[in-house]
């Protein structure tokens, strides 16, 4: 049952020991403020770096030719790879486990894509159909490249959402031409990217067939994108893929550097590990300087029973029942502890949402670092250890008052 007159001298306690009650209290809430700071800033790190893999598979491996550090079978170092269409099919028959095969090339040397009167300087690309599957662009307007693009050798182009702005402005893109080197190429679709910062939106896409014949990269392969079928390792793939490519093109399976590979599902199980150890440390220094605050609580009500030692003889001489004077310090340790806690928690919360606030008002977010937040069962987790914390705080203290003896509480002076 609510006791108003025992909440009533609960609180006129705390108003004569103004400073105590404040000092008490300011280490719960730093505690609190802190832990939710730090897993807050956790969690932005988390999403920034996630973003980064721009929605992308996770499952996926990427492939590039480079150059042989190693001799091999006569041969010398030093040797340029390069990748034809017959390595694509041959991956295809001969490597097991590959859900989805994809390649890309760039356009090199110096050009613009222009619509009439506005020109921008954009990177251009051949991709197949699959590669969008595995790299992460994301549809807007109209729709992406299709394999039926490349088999009849469409010459189509889908634009990046930065470079649909600097070309078309307010104007509809879709159905529009545009030119590169002397080419027109009509727009069918408008594409978003979150990964690389927001850079990958400064892109532009056509069929890979048509790069290649259109630009004269025929029978040339830049770049091989490769996802997995689940429950196949990617690292799996990539041994496969190295000692199929080091026959083919005759170099040192062991060389590293013939191959240019770039494993995701490495990178993911890396960050995962990096985000564990981030939020075990974060937490453990949370859960001490929590520690340490009700430790203060606790430190603290020890010196108010004792200075009213006497107060609590003269009640108990009265009749007070041992429960009536645990649950009055109990009742006044929680009451500091969950105060003091939740408002550290909504300090650090309404911190955290400034900061998520002034990321998107400056028109993005940090490389690596994006809204940062905490998850409601932490908030509701963290309020609910408060209480525990307080009761456990004023525990001890309150037995000891318990155990006080009226007449030797009337002697102390």
């Amino acid at each position: 049952m609510f006791d108003l007159d025992k909440w009533q001298e609960i609180l006129g306690t705390m108003r004569r020991n103004k400073l105590r009650t404040f000092l008490t209290a300011f280490g719960v809430f730093w505690g609190i403020f802190m832990l939710v700071l730090l897993l807050g800033a956790g969690k932005g790190m988390e999403n920034g770096i996630w973003k980064e893999f721009g929605g992308g598979a996770m499952n996926s491996l990427f492939v590039s030719a480079g150059k042989t550090s190693l001799p091999w079978q006569g041969l010398k170092p030093g040797r340029e790879l390069k990748f034809t269409n017959d390595d694509l099919q041959a991956i295809r028959q001969q490597i097991d486990g590959v859900e989805l095969l994809a390649s890309r090339n760039r356009l090199f040397g110096e050009y613009t894509i222009v619509n009439k009167t506005k020109n921008g300087s954009y990177q251009v690309f051949g991709a197949t159909a699959e590669f969008f599957q595995i790299n992460g662009e994301k549809l807007i307007q109209g729709r992406l490249l299709s394999p039926l693009d490349a088999i009849e050798r469409r010459k189509v182009m889908i634009l990046g959402e930065k470079v649909r702005k600097v070309l078309f402005g307010d104007q509809p893109a879709i159905g529009q031409y545009v030119q590169v080197k002397g080419v027109f190429f009509k727009v069918v679709g408008i594409f978003t990217h979150t990964g690389n910062n927001g850079r990958n939106e400064e892109r532009a896409f056509v069929p890979y067939s048509t790069f290649q014949t259109t630009f004269n990269q025929y029978n040339q392969v830049q770049l091989i994108g490769i996802s997995s079928r689940k429950g196949t390792p990617v690292k799996q793939l990539e041994d496969q893929i190295r000692l199929l490519l080091a026959r083919r093109h005759q170099f040192d399976p062991a060389d590293k550097l013939a191959l240019e590979l770039n494993n995701n599902e490495e990178e993911v199980q890396r960050f995962n590990g990096l985000f564990s150890g981030i939020k075990l440390f974060v937490s453990i220094i949370g859960v001490l300087t929590l520690v340490a605050g009700v430790v203060g609580v606790s430190n603290i009500m020890l010196i108010i029973v004792q200075e009213r030692t006497r107060e609590i003889g003269v009640r108990k001489a009265l009749g007070a029942t041992p429960w009536s004077i645990i649950s009055m310090v109990v009742q006044e340790s929680v009451l500091i502890t969950s105060l003091s806690g939740y408002l550290g928690l909504l300090l650090g919360v309404g911190l955290l949402d400034a900061v998520r606030y002034l990321l998107e008002k400056s028109g993005g977010t940090t490389s690596y670092f994006d809204h940062p937040a905490v998850d409601l069962s932490v908030a509701v987790s963290a309020t609910l250890l408060l209480v525990v914390s307080g009761a456990v705080a004023g525990l001890i203290p309150a037995m000891k008052a318990a155990n006080v003896k009226p007449i030797e509480a009337l002697r102390a002076e």
